[in-house]
């Protein structure tokens, strides 16, 4: 009877353990998809006004790009209230299986119209889907990993846009066919998903007590709007740094007087170390406390990006700082994400998560925006620097306003001896 307890034991962490490998696999995938999708569209436009395809033009272009951001904005807004209302893994794998067959009907566009309307809806299900994962990835592990989790899932994102940039080398001209891909692996991780994504326990745990009200009115009551305000205003910032950056800093560079294969290897070196950054930043927060981490991440980068608007004469004086620069910026933003999945209770975390996501699709659209009329406006260098830096600044400022103390009594139950938002008590 002993040996039967002891194998059946065993057998429940087997499971436990199987399910947690997928569970990582397919949240980390899921972002991989957006990571190609951020890049495609810029990688085909080329192709597309070249060969005046469905009649696009520079404007048309613009547009469908910024209806793809308005659509993913829209979808991370959305998908909030539905993963707490139904659930972490139905709203995930509905938001996969939105985006894979919009992005299949792209190729079959008529017009530009269509393409438009076609990459709209797509941007909707593939906003619900970043929101989603990092949901799930943290209520998979202790509050105690919570900053590593959010952190590592992001790596995906990198991972996406690299391996969009390799495809497109050798099919922009077919252009067709990167659609095809990135909907055709939608679909099949979505059947996967399906097989194998376990539903978040935290989510069942608190299913049979949800509140009756809705849950953007729950994130909203006075104990947690504090904490809302702050972090919309810090994922506003940082994802504005991040959509700038990655949109102008090549040219930015090159009005500032590097060569132009200079300026656009800064962009990988950028990005390069962005991936660096995420993987230090998740252990650094939690161990030292996820909201004195933002700061100082959101303030090491103000500095940086401030600094890059002296002309160095120094080609690897120049790469150091440009590597520090994507090392604080980009996991800036996602240290804001991790705080949500650590800060809020587990009945409004998708909504938090989602609204913060939601938020800061603005600006991505605001940051590329007014960058380029600085450009325009023959003040790129030094002014484009120092609006990034003032961006970093007002960062730091949200993130300073975020209160330490974690909300409800859920934080204080779900990793002993953790206290300060990831910090360890002493």
């Amino acid at each position: 009877m002993t040996t039967t307890s002891a194998g059946s034991t065993a057998s429940s962490v087997d499971g436990s353990h199987r399910a947690g490998t997928w569970t990582v696999v397919l949240c980390w995938v899921t972002v991989l998809l957006e990571g190609y999708d951020l890049v495609v569209l810029g990688a085909i436009i080329p192709t597309l006004l070249k060969n005046h395809v469905l009649g696009f033009t520079t404007g048309s272009a613009t547009t469908v790009a910024t209806l793809s951001l308005v659509g993913v904005a829209i979808g991370a807004v959305l998908v909030g209230p539905l993963a707490d209302r139904f659930g972490r893994r139905r709203t995930l794998i509905g938001s996969v299986l939105l985006f894979s067959v919009f992005t299949v009907l792209v190729p079959l566009s008529g017009s530009v119209a269509v393409f438009a309307a076609l990459r709209f809806v797509a941007g909707i299900g593939l906003g619900a889907c970043m929101p989603s994962s990092l949901t799930i990835m943290a209520e998979h592990l202790p509050s105690s990993q919570r900053a590593r989790a959010s952190l590592f899932t992001m790596t995906g994102y990198h991972t996406g846009a690299v391996i969009t940039s390799l495809l497109a080398l050798h099919y922009a001209d077919n252009w067709k066919v990167l659609f095809y891909v990135l909907g055709v692996v939608g679909l099949l991780i979505a059947a996967i998903q399906w097989l194998k994504l376990p539903e978040s326990e935290a989510y069942l745990r608190t299913e049979p007590r949800r509140p009756d009200r809705l849950p953007i009115l729950e994130m909203l009551r006075p104990s947690l709007l504090r904490a809302c305000l702050g972090v919309w205003v810090a994922s506003f910032m940082g994802l504005l740094l991040v959509y700038g950056l990655n949109t102008w800093l090549p040219q930015l560079m090159h009005v500032a007087g590097y060569p132009v294969p200079a300026a656009v290897t800064q962009l990988l070196i950028l990005n390069a170390g962005g991936v660096v950054g995420l993987v230090l930043g998740g252990f650094v927060a939690d161990f030292r406390g996820i909201k004195g981490t933002a700061l100082a991440w959101f303030g090491a980068g103000a500095v940086l990006l401030a600094v890059l608007s002296i002309k160095m004469g120094s080609d690897v004086l120049l790469d150091v700082v440009v590597f520090l620069t994507g090392v604080f910026v980009f996991s800036a933003q996602v240290l804001v994400y991790a705080y949500v999945t650590h800060y809020f209770p587990t009945a409004v975390r998708g909504t938090a998560l989602g609204a913060a996501s939601g938020v800061g699709r603005i600006g991505s659209i605001v940051g590329p925006s007014i960058t380029g009329a600085l450009l325009s406006a023959g003040i790129g260098h030094p002014w484009g620097f120092y609006f990034f830096a003032f961006v970093g600044v007002l960062g730091a400022v949200a993130v300073l306003t975020l209160p330490r103390t974690q909300a409800g009594a859920e934080a204080t139950t779900t990793a002993v001896g953790t206290t300060d938002l990831g910090r360890p008590s002493m």
